[in-house]
């Protein structure tokens, strides 16, 4: 999409009607901006790395967390 450069804040604006959720392993995303009154969800993979095998296996949780998402709400899923 282009998005590769833009920083937190214009990246999150940037989403706003595009997207319900966003996934992320930034732990201090939600100590940086306001996520309450954002029209998606944010949702925080906690892995002991951020590799694939460790975060895929937060997949199962994460499909279920998706389902159930309100907007504004910050959701955390840890291995």
């Amino acid at each position: 999409m282009g998005w590769n450069d833009l920083d937190d804040g214009p990246l999150l604006r940037a989403m706003e009607g595009r997207f319900d959720a966003l996934v992320t392993v930034d732990r201090n995303l939600r100590y940086q901006q306001n996520l309450t009154s954002r029209p998606f969800a944010v949702l925080l993979l906690r892995a002991h790395s951020n590799r694939l095998t460790e975060l895929a296996r937060l997949v199962p949780g994460l499909r279920a967390a998706l389902k159930r998402a309100a907007p504004g709400q910050w959701i955390e899923l840890a291995a």
